[in-house]
C-alpha cells in the first residue's frame, strides 16, 4: 500500500511537471514564432555529444531495461542512425525552409503566390521501448529542424533509459525549447490529452486507437506509427542461402521485436522445407548459444516472454508445426530469451496469426503462385512494411503495384528505415502519416499558402454591378 501511495505521488508530480513545461514551451514559442535555420542546425547539434560522449552509459542502460540488449544493436540501430538522421536534416534544412514558388493561372493574374512552412508550436512524441533512444532522438531531431519546441513521453518499459535521457536533455537544454517525460500509464495518458499542435506516437495499433482518440478532444493532428504484420514473399528462383542472411538482418536484430520486422514468410510451397533449412542453419551460424550470449537480445520484460510463449503454446495445441532452433540445446528457464522459432501450419484461429508478433517467433506459409501470395496479403490489414525476394524485376512490379503497405523493401529487410531520405510510415491499421525526408520536415510544419497582388488591380474589372464585360470573361473561361 505504501509503495502504491509513492507511485501515485510520483506520477502526480510527473503530470503537474508536464503541464508546467507545456505552459513554458507554448510561452516561448509565442514570443520566437520562427528560428532561424542556424538556430535549429545549433539545437540540433547538440545531440551529437550527448550521444557520443555517452556510448557506454547508454548502452548499460539499454542492456539493463531488456536485461541483455546486445551493445552492437544499440550502438547500430539507435546511436548510429540517430546521427546519421542528425546529419541528414542539418544538411538539408536551409533547403527545406526555402519558399517554393507556386504558379498563378489567369483567374489570379497579375499576382504572384509561394509556400512558405512555417513551426507548428509544441510537438509531443511518445516513444515505444523496442528502441527508445533511436525513436526518441529522430522525430525529436526532425520536430526541431522544422522549428517546433518538443516534448517527449518515454516508456514505462525502459525506465533506465529514459531516466537517463532525461537527465542528458536537461542538461543540453532549456525545458522550454526540449523535455523529457518519464512515469507509468497514466502520465502517458495525461500526455496524450494536452492540446499539442503536432502529436507523433509510436507503438501498437491498440494503443494507437487510444491515443488517436485523445487527440480528436484537441482536434491535434497526429502522426502514427503503428506495427502490424508485415510480410516477406520469396520468390520461385531466389537463393534460398541468400534470402535467409537477408531475413535475418531484418528478424535477428533485437530478436525480432521491431516494428517492421518479418512477420511471416510466404514461401513456393516446393520450397518449405528448403527454407526451413537455410534459416536453422542461419540462426545457429549467428547464435551457436543463446541464453548466456551477449550477443543474443532478450525479451524487453515478463509480460511480454509470457505474450510469446502463449503464441508457441496455443499454435502447438492447435496442430501447427514448431520449430524451435536451440543448437546448443539450452535451457532456458530462468531466463528472460527466447529461441527462435518457426510455426509452420499456422491457422486463422490462433492467435499468433493475428496479432502483430514483434519477438523471435515466424510463421512460414506456403503459396502456389504469385497471386496467390499477393491475395494472401491483400486480404489482411495493410502492414508497415513489405520484403520480396526476386531478381525479376515484372515480378517485383507487380508486388509492388498490387500491394499496399508503409515502406518496402526489395531483396532485404528493414533497410528502408535507415535510408534518411524517403519517408517512413504505415497506412491504415499500421499507422497513418510519415516522417524520416522532407516529408518529416513537412509533418512538423504548417505549409502556409500565400498569395501576393502587384500594384495593377485587375480584380476591379469584375466588380459589382456586373453586366457584359463579366458575362464575357464567364463565358471565354467556361468555353476553354
Amino acid at each position: 500500500m505504501v509503495a502504491e501511495v509513492k507511485e501515485l505521488q510520483r506520477n502526480n508530480t510527473a503530470i503537474e511537471r508536464m503541464h508546467r513545461i507545456f505552459d513554458a514551451q507554448k510561452a516561448a514559442f509565442r514570443q520566437h514564432p520562427y528560428p532561424s535555420a542556424e538556430q535549429r542546425i545549433e539545437l540540433m547539434g547538440r545531440f551529437k555529444p550527448l550521444l557520443l560522449d555517452n556510448i557506454d552509459a547508454w548502452v548499460e542502460a539499454v542492456s539493463n531495461d531488456f536485461s541483455n540488449r546486445a551493445a552492437d544493436e544499440t550502438k547500430l540501430a539507435e546511436i548510429m542512425l540517430s546521427l546519421e538522421a542528425l546529419k541528414y536534416n542539418s544538411k538539408k534544412l536551409r533547403k527545406w525552409m526555402k519558399a517554393e514558388k507556386r504558379s498563378v493561372s489567369a483567374l489570379s493574374w497579375p499576382g504572384k503566390t509561394w509556400v512558405e512552412y512555417q513551426p507548428l508550436g509544441v510537438v509531443g512524441i511518445i516513444v515505444p521501448w523496442n528502441y527508445p533512444i533511436q525513436l526518441a532522438l529522430v522525430p525529436m531531431l526532425t520536430a526541431l529542424a522544422a522549428g517546433n519546441r518538443v516534448m517527449v513521453k518515454m516508456s514505462e518499459a525502459t525506465p533506465r533509459t529514459g531516466a537517463l535521457l532525461e537527465k542528458l536533455v536537461s542538461e543540453a537544454f532549456p525545458e522550454e525549447q526540449v523535455a523529457v517525460v518519464n512515469g507509468e500509464v497514466d502520465v502517458a495518458q495525461a500526455f496524450s490529452e494536452l492540446p499539442f499542435d503536432h502529436m507523433l506516437f509510436t507503438g501498437s495499433t491498440a494503443v494507437g486507437k487510444h491515443i488517436m482518440r485523445a487527440a480528436a478532444n484537441n482536434l491535434t493532428p497526429v502522426t502514427l506509427e503503428l506495427g502490424g504484420k508485415s510480410p516477406c514473399i520469396i520468390g520461385q528462383d531466389f537463393p534460398m542461402k541468400d534470402v535467409a542472411e537477408r531475413i535475418a538482418f531484418g528478424k535477428c536484430m533485437n530478436s525480432g521485436q521491431t516494428c517492421v520486422a518479418p512477420d511471416y514468410i510466404l514461401c513456393p510451397e516446393n520450397r518449405v522445407r528448403e527454407f526451413v533449412d537455410a534459416w536453422t542453419a542461419q540462426v545457429k551460424q549467428s547464435y551457436p548459444t543463446m541464453v548466456n550470449n551477449p550477443d543474443y537480445t532478450a525479451i524487453v520484460n515478463e509480460r511480454q516472454l509470457k505474450r510469446l510463449q502463449g503464441y508457441v503454446s496455443e499454435a502447438r495445441e492447435k496442430g501447427a508445426e514448431v520449430i524451435e532452433i536451440n543448437p546448443a540445446n539450452e535451457d532456458f528457464s530462468g531466463s528472460q530469451k527466447l529461441p527462435h522459432t518457426m510455426v509452420l501450419n499456422a491457422t486463422d484461429d490462433m492467435q499468433i496469426s493475428h496479432d502483430e508478433i514483434f519477438g523471435p517467433l515466424m510463421i512460414v506459409v506456403p503459396y502456389k503462385t504469385l497471386d496467390d501470395a499477393i491475395d494472401y496479403v491483400n486480404e489482411r490489414p495493410r502492414p508497415l512494411a513489405l520484403y520480396y525476394f526476386d531478381w525479376n524485376q515484372a515480378n517485383g512490379d507487380k508486388v509492388l503495384k498490387s500491394t499496399h503497405s508503409g515502406g518496402v523493401c526489395l531483396n532485404d529487410t528493414i533497410s528502408h528505415v535507415g535510408v534518411d531520405d524517403i519517408p517512413f510510415g504505415g497506412i491504415g491499421p499500421s499507422g497513418m502519416g510519415a516522417y524520416h525526408g522532407p516529408e518529416g520536415f513537412k509533418t512538423f510544419s504548417k505549409a502556409k499558402g500565400i498569395y501576393k497582388k502587384g500594384k495593377f488591380n485587375a480584380t476591379k474589372f469584375i466588380l459589382p454591378p456586373y453586366g457584359r464585360g463579366m458575362h464575357k470573361m464567364i463565358d471565354k473561361f467556361m468555353l476553354k
